[in-house]
């Protein structure tokens, strides 16, 4: 039979890291990806059995592609501290592992925040309810992006699972603006590093054309305050990231006049 492999990449995540290991007992392998660590992290995985690889990862892709290096499975499933896999996602997992047609499938996710599933709203590049999580070894490959990096495969998609992964996106509005903050953060200085658009009348058409498509096409709307909440963060992305870029940039040195001797 096919060998799987869990997967996680990790920062200080003493808090949730014990109940999502727990549930990942079904895989052969569980390989986590330290991340300068300095909580018991590392003490939660060595009690669970895991493989360590320790670093420093400012990068998500090397972060991610450290963590499939290590791993010996066939087969990777890719999961967050912040997320539990059920037993329903777990049987569902193993039973696609020897399907010799595809390299890779889909798995969708339900949002928490605190105890309430949000299912509609998501999007543009704030939260997702299908993620590409479980493929073969070797198959997938990360840009060189901090938040959300472009991914590509080298193979087939099969057929996404029908079991979702939990996961606890936050436990109150204060954690969904917390979101919103660190991901506008790394978009910044990704557009800082690598250009992009930035154009504050560009992002802001940009903004409002993911909040008409999160609220009104996803069916945010559905979903009352959370709903419109989401989609404004949605909405909110492109432009407050545009915004840092510049704002948040360091100021040049001031110029050093050489004096003649």
């Amino acid at each position: 039979m096919a060998k799987l492999s869990a997967v996680l990449c990790v920062h200080n995540e003493e808090r949730r890291l014990g109940p999502c290991l727990e549930a990942l007992k079904f895989a052969d392998e569980i390989v986590l990806v330290l991340d300068r660590c300095t909580d018991r992290t590392r003490a939660i995985g060595e009690a669970h059995g895991a493989v360590m690889v320790s670093g420093v990862f400012p990068l998500e892709g090397p972060r991610r592609a450290a963590g499939v290096a290590a791993a010996s499975g066939d087969w990777i499933l890719e999961v967050d501290a912040d997320e539990i896999v059920g037993a329903d996602l777990a049987a569902e997992v193993l039973g696609a592992l020897d399907d010799g047609a595809c390299a890779w499938r889909k798995v969708p996710v339900d949002n928490y925040v605190g105890g309430r599933v949000i299912r509609r709203g998501w999007g543009g590049a704030f939260g997702t309810t299908l993620a590409a999580r479980l493929y073969r070894r070797g198959t997938k490959s990360w840009g060189g992006e901090r938040v959300h990096p472009k991914v590509t495969f080298d193979g087939a998609e099969g057929p996404k699972l029908t079991a979702a992964i939990r996961h606890q996106f936050g436990e109150n509005v204060s954690d969904v603006f917390r979101r919103l903050d660190r991901y506008t953060d790394l978009r910044a200085q990704d557009l800082r590093e690598h250009g992009g658009k930035t154009g504050l009348a560009d992002n802001a058409w940009r903004g409002l054309r993911r909040f008409w498509k999160c609220y009104v096409k996803r069916g945010g709307w559905r979903e009352g305050g959370w709903g419109l909440l989401i989609s404004l963060m949605a909405g909110l992305y492109p432009l407050v990231s545009a915004l840092r870029a510049d704002l948040d940039a360091p100021e040049a040195e001031p110029a050093v006049l050489a004096q003649a001797a």
